[in-house]
């Protein structure tokens, strides 16, 4: 990587918890290919101070994840398609003071459905209700899934997510027999909630997949569970990747191969 500059390019990401994940990844790809760049993790009380600043001091990019998805909607300039279709937004590039605003969790989702050939006629069981769950709602009803229940706590966001595309909606303690289990909550999430399953073990044994965005760690209880059970597991690494990916060629303009995303992506987790 460059010495620290003037003419230096920040990008940056704004989080509830931050990892050293996204910085690593980033900082990885900016030193491979000699882009004169740097990423830096930030946390915030303060979601309107922290997306002025990005304005204001002519930060590149910013990367936006749990809690501040919808908190920063009414502060951008303009919404692309996969983020204003949702309201949820996990990416902002900013043009010469002009905020924009797309979710690239939208696309790898997107992507991964596709990659792994998920079968449409699938039922499919996705336990949350947040900025994320949008995009994993969304991502499914984009690839033509019609057999979902959304399963939140919540009973508003949950049934609006699920009445929106046309899915059901089950409170979070409503068994589920679902092909497909998909969880994007917190639950196994570093802290707290890390030792948290996320779906029941006889879920789990009834499925077919096992897919669960948290990143970090990757090898969630969720995941254990259905490798440990022999099922077909798709992780939160690759979500992560592919998004970061994304981001990484909005913010540069440069575009990188699979290779490269996957050097970096097994870089972000060397020492995480």
């Amino acid at each position: 990587m460059p010495i620290l500059n003037k003419d230096m390019t920040l990008c940056i990401s704004l989080a509830g918890r931050p990892s050293n994940i996204g910085t690593r990844f980033h900082n990885f790809l900016y030193d491979e290919l000699g882009l004169n760049f740097i990423y830096k993790a930030f946390t915030t009380d303060d979601i309107d101070g922290a997306i002025c600043g990005v304005r204001a001091l002519g930060i590149r990019g910013c990367s936006v994840s749990m809690p501040f998805k919808e908190a920063v909607i009414p502060l951008v300039d303009e919404m692309e398609e996969s983020a204003s279709a949702i309201e949820s937004v996990n990416t902002i590039v900013n043009d010469s003071g002009r905020l924009v605003a797309s979710n690239t969790d939208y696309e790898a989702v997107a992507a991964l459905i596709d990659r792994h050939a998920l079968p449409t006629s699938a039922s499919v069981a996705i336990r949350g209700s947040g900025g994320m769950a949008k995009a994993v709602v969304a991502a499914f009803r984009g690839a033509g899934f019609d057999n979902v229940t959304v399963i939140a706590r919540n009973p508003d966001t949950g049934a609006a997510l699920a009445d929106r595309y046309g899915y059901r909606f089950a409170s979070e303690d409503t068994g589920s027999g679902a092909a497909i289990l998909v969880n994007v909550t917190p639950l196994g999430m570093r802290g707290s909630d890390e030792d948290t399953l996320s779906f029941a073990s006889a879920q789990i044994d009834a499925a077919d997949v096992v897919f669960d965005v948290v990143a970090f760690p990757a090898e969630t209880p969720l995941i254990r569970a259905g490798r440990a059970a022999g099922k077909r597991v798709i992780t939160g690494a690759e979500v992560i990747a592919l998004q970061a990916a994304r981001q990484f060629e909005r913010y540069t303009g440069v575009e990188i191969t699979a290779d490269q995303v996957r050097q970096a992506s097994e870089f972000s987790r060397a020492a995480t």
